[in-house]
């Protein structure tokens, strides 16, 4: 495989044949897809050219050229992860992603590795680990909140925490979301979505940087 301009580590967004998105995918699996014809059409920039062995008859040597967004066939399932009932899974990571590694009581920012999950109304109070009740939080504020409400420590939060759509949390999960991946989710975000003025913030920042 010849030099590429992006990292072997940069993911492609998988969707199906309507757009919705589904997953990311490494490039061993987009090549997989591609090769099998199950891509039905691509978009976004050129990620990486993936060439393969030499044809014994016409001397040719087979290529593949893998865009930043594939769209494949066979996915009709996806729909009722995009339907208005769906919760994704809850997950530290992606939870603190949502929340963009900021402390919902101090409103100050940390590493991942300082930061825990809160429960709003704590479980011992009949509280659900849920989207909804939960919150990041840094280990001290979570500490001084200890098992009470918000309320009844005389905390406040600065930001309601909420559930994301499936597109959402496509989002949250992925490593290194290029611009043109973070526009393409942005499209199907709803239109109250809190992420859309961080990403809009993103892109703005990604298209003085180009």
């Amino acid at each position: 495989m010849e030099r590429q301009p992006y990292s072997l580590a940069q993911e492609v967004l998988r969707t199906d044949i309507a757009g919705m998105p589904i997953e990311w995918v490494d490039y061993r699996t987009a090549a997989i897809l591609y090769h099998t014809g199950q891509v039905a059409y691509d978009c976004g920039s050129p990620l990486y050219r993936i060439r393969g062995g030499y044809n014994a008859r016409t001397g040719l040597r087979s290529s593949i050229l893998i865009s930043s967004i594939i769209a494949t066939c066979g996915e009709t399932h996806i729909a009722a992860r995009h339907s208005a009932d769906y919760v994704p899974p809850l997950n530290n990571r992606t939870l603190f992603r949502r929340d963009a590694n900021i402390c919902m009581y101090c409103g100050e920012v940390f590493r991942s590795s300082e930061l825990t999950r809160d429960h709003i109304t704590p479980i011992s109070l009949g509280g659900r680990d849920s989207w909804t009740n939960v919150v990041t939080a840094c280990r001290r504020c979570n500490n001084h909140k200890g098992g009470r409400t918000p309320e009844q420590a005389g905390m406040q939060l600065i930001a309601v925490p909420f559930t994301p759509t499936y597109a959402e949390y496509i989002y949250l999960k992925g490593r290194r979301v290029l611009a043109d991946q973070m526009e393409y989710l942005l499209s199907h975000f709803p239109r109250t979505s809190p992420l859309h003025a961080r990403l809009k913030g993103d892109l703005a920042r990604a298209a003085r940087l180009h």
